[in-house]
């Protein structure tokens, strides 16, 4: 039999590891681009607006591969479709760094968002389940955790590298970092999974599997409830994290609204330490609730108190906390309903809702600001921050299996 201690061991470093490649991912192919945009704008004769307009419509494609990206997952393993994603995603950013034009830099951003799929949350959700099914949501509370950092870190990274290079030589430094530190990375998870596989091959025993909560007659029903709850935290979420600095501008905080910008992500990080501690014994589905629930203090802390600092404060705060539980939920919460069997495939088909309401969040969050004002768009949101909740709840309420 295998000792515990090694098996432990190597659980911690799969995470650190993954961790590590999370960071780089999401900072890379994600948080950068705001950086980056202004200059891409300048480069191709573009406004800003057409720019983001563009990268929204690269998740639009993102969201149409996820679920094919899930399946494979589940028939080829998560390790060698993140090996594939890292190779994918250098070759990505390479596109976008040396396009010579317009439609060359636009099938670069959709092949960076395809190549998204294959290595950001939900592929690494999928192999630590894939791993350890059994002790799959702690791990994905811990990574949760790591990979809080990324926009701490590369905010101000890809800052200071293009007060020096341009924008199409940071995606190139870029590229290579996918490449020299993902890529092995995921290589080496792929060679770890194949290896367990081969050896649990020649042991007869019924593989781990965690099973799901709901009943075969409810899951139809819980799949739609929950995945009604994520598209609408993902478009409250992207519509206010894209509007974030000039929302706070507009309702009056003027040259404060950067600072009060600023507390969401360490808010973000405290919301999984505080989960990670203290929330070991708390369902995936309270806690989906809960970070419903705080989207929506926010939003309320928001509109009653703007344009008072301490509010906006508080707003960020609560908004945070709430933002990084999601995080956590979008990974535990399929797993704890629907069991570890087809799991891939099941995040793909959440991941694609969620990707295309967070798509068309930004346009129609602004054209709601125009036409019904900062306040009317503001109350629209705590509506839907609202519904998600009222989702989440529902699954308690309905269909949760008796005995469960």
């Amino acid at each position: 039999m295998t000792p515990a201690v090694p098996l432990e061991r190597r659980r911690a470093a799969v995470i650190w590891a993954l961790g590590a490649t999370q960071i780089i991912g999401y900072g890379t192919l994600y948080y950068s681009f705001s950086i980056l945009a202004p200059a891409m704008a300048r480069d191709f004769a573009w406004s800003t607006e057409w720019v983001f307009g563009v990268f929204s419509a690269s998740l639009l494609f993102g969201g149409l591969v996820a679920p094919s990206v899930g399946r494979w997952m589940d028939r080829f393993s998560a390790g060698r479709m993140m090996s594939l994603g890292s190779a994918g995603a250098a070759l990505a950013l390479v596109l976008c760094a040396l396009a010579p034009g317009r439609a060359i830099f636009m099938a670069g951003l959709v092949a960076i968002e395809m190549a998204s799929t294959f290595v950001l949350y939900n592929a690494a959700f999928a192999l630590l389940v894939q791993i350890a099914p059994g002790t799959a949501q702690r791990s994905i509370t811990h990574l949760t955790l790591i990979a809080g950092f990324a926009s701490t870190l590369f905010w101000p990274i890809t800052s200071q590298l293009h007060e020096h290079l341009t924008w199409r030589e940071v995606y190139l430094v870029f590229a290579c970092v996918n490449l020299l530190v993902c890529l092995p990375i995921h290589l080496w998870l792929a060679s770890l999974m194949k290896a367990a596989k081969a050896k649990d091959a020649g042991v007869v025993s019924a593989p781990v599997v965690v099973a799901g909560s709901i009943s075969n007659g409810n899951r139809s029903r819980a799949f739609f409830l929950m995945a009604t709850g994520f598209a609408l935290q993902g478009f409250v979420l992207s519509a206010l994290l894209i509007h974030m600095v000039p929302l706070l501008t507009t309702v009056g905080m003027g040259t404060s609204a950067v600072l009060v910008g600023t507390v969401f992500g360490p808010a973000q990080v405290l919301s999984r330490l505080v989960n990670m501690v203290f929330a070991k014994g708390v369902s995936p589905l309270i806690l989906a609730v809960i970070s419903a629930a705080l989207l929506v203090a926010g939003l309320a802390a928001l509109l009653a108190s703007a344009p008072s600092i301490a509010g906006g404060v508080a707003f960020a705060i609560l908004f945070g906390l709430g933002s990084g539980l999601t995080s956590i939920v979008q990974g535990s919460l399929p797993l704890y309903l629907f069991g570890s069997e087809g799991y891939g495939a099941l995040l793909g088909r959440i991941s694609a809702a969620r990707l295309l309401a967070s798509a068309l969040a930004p346009f129609i969050f602004a054209f709601l600001m125009t036409q019904i004002g900062t306040w009317s768009a503001l109350s629209v949101a705590i509506l839907l921050g609202v519904a998600a909740a009222a989702a989440f709840a529902s699954l308690a309420g309905r269909t949760i299996a008796p005995g469960a």
